[in-house]
């Protein structure tokens, strides 16, 4: 199943929900305003980044400056006990499941958590749309 770990003013969060429901996939929402995220689940989503804490936090928020410290001088665990604290210093929407991680919204890449089979009929008919 996908989760989603969202903040309730984000954009791109709500573009990303959107997307799951018209494409009828279930998912579990985590709010992390509200519910917050756990150690367990920063390491999940840690394990699947390319580059580690800066694939995930984002330095140019202003719960992260309003931090006052540089997140690139602190050690993982450092950094993981303020995204518990301050789950808002998170780049968002998280979307993530099994096998995949997705980071932001952008429509191309949040297709990889469609169904291959799905995902290759959609793709025979925007080649057969461009191809009129």
């Amino acid at each position: 199943m996908i989760t989603i770990y969202t903040v309730s003013s984000c954009t791109s969060c709500k573009k990303a929900k959107t997307w799951l429901n018209a494409h009828q996939l279930t998912y579990k929402e985590q709010n992390l305003g509200k519910e917050g995220i756990t150690k367990e689940e920063i390491l999940d989503i840690l394990a699947k980044t390319e580059n580690g804490i800066a694939s995930i936090v984002s330095s140019k928020n202003r719960y992260a400056k309003g931090l006052g410290v540089d997140i690139e001088d602190l050690s993982v665990n450092e950094v993981i006990d303020i995204i518990m604290t301050t789950p808002r210093i998170l780049k968002s929407p998280i979307l993530l499941d099994d096998k995949r991680l997705q980071v932001g919204y952008k429509e191309d890449d949040i297709r990889a958590f469609l169904p291959r089979s799905v995902r290759n009929v959609e793709n025979a008919e925007a080649r057969l749309r461009a191809a009129l």
